[in-house]
This record gives C-alpha cells, sequence and structure tokens, in this order.
C-alpha cells in the first residue's frame, strides 16, 4: 500500500461528498476510484463514519489555511472581505461542487455524532474569520460582528447552492454581487 494512500483516499472522498454528500462515501466506490482494495480504506477509516469526520475535518483545516492566507496576502480587512465569496466559487468552478461541509449539513439528521462536529466546526471556523476582519476593519461594532459574520456565510453558502442547482457560475456573481449592492459584503 503507498505511503499516500490516506491522502488519496481524503482527497477522492472530498471530490464524491461535494459532489454527493456523505450518503455518496461509499468504500467499494472510492477505492476504484483511488485505485486500492476497499479494505484498504478500512485500514485507514475504520468505518464510514470515521472517513466522514476525517474528510470533514481536513475540509475545514484546509479553509481556514485558505482563509488565513487570504488575509496576508490581502491585510485590509474590507479587501480580504470582499475576496471571501472566491472561496466557495472555487467549488463550484470545479465540476459545479459544493462546499462539502455546506453539503453535509443538508443532510445533518442522517451524520454521525463525530462527523455533525466538524461540519458544525467548519461554521464556527468562517464565522470566526469573517467576524475577524468586520471588527478588525471597523466595519460593524464588535458586539455585532459574530451576527453579521453568520449573515454573509449563510448568504455565500445560499447563493453557492442556487447556482449549483442551475449550472451557472453567472448566477453565483450576480447574487454576490447583489450582496454587495446591498451593503452586505464590502464592493
Amino acid at each position: 500500500m503507498a505511503s499516500n494512500a490516506r491522502e488519496d483516499i481524503l482527497a477522492a472522498a472530498k471530490r464524491t461528498a461535494q459532489a454527493h454528500g456523505y450518503s455518496g462515501l461509499n468504500f467499494r466506490d472510492l477505492a476504484q476510484d483511488v485505485g486500492i482494495k476497499s479494505a484498504s480504506i478500512h485500514y485507514h477509516f475504520p468505518t464510514k463514519a470515521d472517513l466522514g469526520a476525517a474528510v470533514a475535518q481536513r475540509y475545514w483545516e484546509d479553509t481556514a489555511a485558505t482563509l488565513d492566507a487570504m488575509w496576508a496576502d490581502t491585510p485590509d480587512p474590507a479587501r480580504c472581505l470582499a475576496r471571501y465569496p472566491e472561496v466557495f466559487r472555487k467549488a463550484l468552478e470545479t465540476g459545479n461542487r459544493m462546499c462539502l461541509c455546506s453539503y453535509m449539513a443538508a443532510e445533518y439528521d442522517d451524520l454521525p455524532e463525530a462527523v455533525r462536529t466538524q461540519v458544525q466546526t467548519f461554521t464556527d471556523v468562517n464565522v470566526a474569520w469573517l467576524a475577524k476582519l468586520l471588527v478588525a476593519g471597523a466595519l460593524v461594532r464588535p458586539e455585532d460582528g459574530e451576527s453579521r459574520a453568520r449573515a454573509i456565510f449563510a448568504a455565500i453558502a445560499g447563493a453557492q447552492l442556487v447556482a449549483r442547482s442551475r449550472s451557472d457560475l453567472a448566477l453565483y456573481d450576480a447574487l454576490v454581487g447583489s450582496y454587495r449592492a446591498a451593503g452586505l459584503l464590502p464592493a
């Protein structure tokens, strides 16, 4: 078994979950996608819940790193916030996929607790990052940071969902433009 099999499994699981959610994760199909036996997946992830939690955790960790890098590259909080929709747009650009954790959140009632926790962490990471920038840029009062951040997160995730349902990236851009025009996001 290759030393990068775990990473290959996580990458394949990410692609699958972005297109089909947690319910779409199937060890046999993932094994075929990666080019290994399904028993090899069980070696790394004994249960589907273990795999789902690991892929969701990796997703929020990667997103947190992307957001931190974005702020490092764009230190002006308002300009950085204006770039936030790019993170969700990239999934749509890649085969009309969804944010993995947004997709899994729609399956919330059917998720094992370990997966639920990781999905909730994704939201928490995004909201905390947004709130931090909103306050740092003096765009809201500190006590209003979290509620505004939740509104932005929900709006962007919703725009992605609507655009995916139409396979229309231009619709995503138009929705984000309307959020900017309404003052929810900086221009």
